[in-house]
């Protein structure tokens, strides 16, 4: 589980440069990002200590937020919102789907 995880984030940092550095920076971070997420959603799924579920949770948002802020300031829209990985019965991360 985890290692998918980092398997789709190295995978997502390959990135060609384009010459505009902020895009480049964005586009580097965002998968990075979005590992963290999928790495958090499998310590809350599996994990047994509560310390280490809580810590997962303020990942989880804190990556989300820096995801939204990269985007915005390049001007890429934000996705529609979609309930926290956290809710629901859903046992797969969002980009298992």
């Amino acid at each position: 589980m985890v290692a998918a995880a980092m398997d789709r984030m190295m995978a997502g940092m390959m990135v060609k440069p384009s010459g505009n550095v902020d895009r480049d920076f964005v586009t580097m971070m965002l998968p990075h990002h979005q590992g963290a997420i999928d790495m958090a959603v499998a310590e809350l799924r599996y994990g047994h200590n509560e310390q280490l579920k809580r810590i997962a949770q303020e990942i989880i948002i804190d990556q989300q937020q820096e995801i939204a802020a990269m985007k915005l300031a390049i001007g890429q829209p934000l996705p529609p919102s979609t309930p926290a990985p956290t809710q629901g019965g859903d046992h797969h991360s969002p980009m298992e789907h």
